[in-house]
């Protein structure tokens, strides 16, 4: 998928219906208030761990690339550290999509992309190397934590 194909599924989703139920969907999976598409599929487990690196770092400049199509559009915005998230999930309930895309990701990007109703954030999923890298939309009613 292209960058302009990602832009597009993103304003798709963005007003595309949340499923009722959690599962599978034509672009990742869903569940009520949600959509987390899979926007780029990398490296998965047993591949070569310098390529594994590269892979994550042209998935970051992806990622970039992503963000400055939207930033255009929604403004700026800083990245937020999925870090913060990941340790409070020790403390407190942490709502979905949130909590799942804290246990993949470091940092996103984040939007609350007005008129909508809903949220987005862009994110590389590589928090495990054991698991594929991803480069991931999601979107979501749910305001971050």
């Amino acid at each position: 998928m292209n960058i302009a194909q990602q832009i597009a599924l993103i304003d798709e989703l963005c007003f595309r219906p949340f499923p009722a139920e959690h599962g599978p969907s034509d672009v990742g999976f869903g569940g009520p208030g949600h959509h987390v598409a899979v926007l780029q599929t990398g490296d998965g487990p047993g591949g070569d761990p310098a390529q594994w690196a590269v892979t994550v770092d042209q998935f970051g400049k992806d990622r970039d690339a992503v963000y400055e199509v939207l930033a255009s559009r929604w403004g700026d915005t800083d990245p937020w550290n999925l870090q913060t998230v990941l340790l409070r999930t020790a403390q407190e309930e942490i709502p979905e999509p949130w909590q799942w895309l804290g246990l993949r990701a470091n940092v996103a990007w984040l939007w609350e992309v007005q008129g909508t109703g809903r949220w987005v954030a862009v994110a590389v999923a590589d928090r495990d190397a054991a698991d594929a890298i991803q480069l991931l939309a999601v979107v979501t009613e749910t305001a971050p934590p």
